[in-house]
Order: structure tokens, then C-alpha cells, then sequence
């Protein structure tokens, strides 16, 4: 399944030159406190605490725009040095040989940075490893990690449910769509891509009543109807009758 559907990922504008990236790292590690959140995350998988981070990825999560110190400066430094498109693409790392270093760094200081989980998770697969070279954790800590970090951040939830269930971990990765399903709200884009994962999965069934609230909240998009159509398991949503009005008895 092509999981680029879930998210406009942001990206940070690149710096003019890796040079004063680094500069501007090294002001703000001196200059900007520490900040404190020290969770501990199951699995062995570390402590969020760390000498820079960690920060929120999401652009309506931004830390304001007006000094060095926000989330587009932030966001910058870290992916024109540890996130570029090679690093992405899993072709070559740039602190190392190989991209997981870099991605391991992406992910310390962004835990939930969705482009880098993607790219973490596909690296595993190239490598056939629970661990890629370079990094600090296992694939699977990195998304504990992010879970650990923002439990509310939907698209998180969906890439590691994609990840379990490639693993045939399938009543695991239903528990992080059901969380997402109960965290969407009246969001039918979120919905839809919960629909896509459930029909990856051949859950017909729970792919079908998320296709109809998508629908319903008035998503334009019918990809997820068409598959349902494929496979024959779409049906219209039953049509709810008319409330009488209650007569007045007096």
C-alpha cells in the first residue's frame, strides 16, 4: 500500500549551506534550555530525554515563528544535515556510510517525524533486519517511541499499524486503528486511510464502516469505495428513517 496518502508531510526549508546548520545547532544547544522529559519507553526501547529535543513534528504543533528557536528553524538544521532526499530515499547516509545513523538522529530529536518512520521502516525491510546499521534502537522502538511521545498523533498510530501488520502482528496493529478510529473525530481523511489499512488487512467489514463515515463527512475521494467494490463487500449505508415529530397531547 502506498502510505504517502497519510499525511502532507512538512519539510523544513534547507539551509544555504550545512556549514551554518551546524553553526546555528551549536548556538542553540548552548543558548536554549534542555528540555525535560525524561519518559522511559516499554520495550527497552530508551528515554525521550536528550541533550536537544525532543520536539513535535506536526506543523499545527509549530513553537512560534519569530526567533531561531521555532520549529521551521529547528525542523531545518536537522533535516538539511540528517534528512536529506538521499537519506530518504535510503541511498547513502551523510554522517555515515549508511542512512540509519541519520534517520536514528531524525527520530531522536522529532520522535513522530512520519517521512522518517516511513523511511526507518523501509530500511528495516532492505536491511531484513529488526535493527539497521547505525541506529540506536530496533524499527519497531522507534515507533514505541513516537507513540510514547504523542499518543495522539493519528498518522503515528497508522504507520505502525502498517508495520505490524507486515509483521502478521494483526491484533496489535487493530488496537493502534482503534485508537486512531476513537482520536479521528470528524475527520474523514483520517478515517478513509483507517479504511485503506483495515482493507490491507481483508478486515472488510471494519474497512467498510470507516468508508462510510468518510463518506458521510463528505470525502470526495473513492479509492477506498472502488477496492471495496473489487472484492465485492461494498454496500450502501442504510438509510436512517425520519423521526416522527412527537404530537402534542394536550
Amino acid at each position: 500500500m502506498n502510505l504517502k496518502i497519510f499525511s502532507k508531510s512538512y519539510r523544513g526549508p534547507a539551509s544555504a549551506q550545512a556549514g551554518s546548520a551546524i553553526f546555528l545547532g551549536i548556538l542553540l544547544l548552548l543558548s536554549s534550555p534542555i528540555l525535560a522529559f525524561a519518559q522511559e519507553v516499554q520495550g527497552g526501547c530508551g528515554s525521550l530525554s536528550q541533550g536537544w529535543g525532543p520536539f513535535d513534528y506536526r506543523p499545527d504543533r509549530y513553537i512560534p515563528e519569530n526567533t531561531y528557536h521555532s520549529h521551521r528553524a529547528l525542523l531545518g538544521i536537522v533535516e538539511d544535515i540528517h534528512f536529506t532526499p538521499e537519506i530518504e530515499a535510503l541511498i547513502r547516509g551523510k554522517t555515515s556510510t549508511t542512512p540509519g545513523g541519520d534517520l536514528s538522529y531524525t527520530l531522536g530529536v522529532f520522535p513522530n517525524h512520519h517521512r522518517a518512520l516511513l523511511a526507518m521502516a523501509a530500511l528495516g525491510e532492505k536491511e531484513k533486519a529488526s535493527k539497521v546499521i547505525g541506529a540506536r534502537y530496533s524499527v519497531e522502538c522507534y515507533f514505541r517511541r513516537a507513540v510514547t511521545w504523542r499518543p495522539d498523533d493519528n498518522i503515528v498510530r497508522m504507520l505502525y499499524a502498517n508495520y505490524l501488520s507486515k509483521a502478521m502482528r494483526v491484533s496489535e496493529a487493530e488496537n493502534q486503528l482503534s485508537v486512531a478510529a476513537n482520536q479521528a473525530g470528524d475527520n474523514a481523511y483520517t478515517h478513509n486511510n483507517i479504511g485503506l489499512l483495515y482493507f490491507g488487512m481483508k478486515n472488510y467489514e471494519k474497512a467498510l464502516v470507516h468508508a462510510h463515515k468518510a463518506y458521510a463527512l463528505g470525502l470526495g475521494i473513492p479509492t477506498l469505495r472502488e477496492r471495496l467494490k473489487s472484492v465485492g463487500k461494498w454496500s450502501e449505508p442504510a438509510e436512517v428513517p425520519p423521526v416522527e415529530p412527537v404530537k402534542d397531547s394536550q
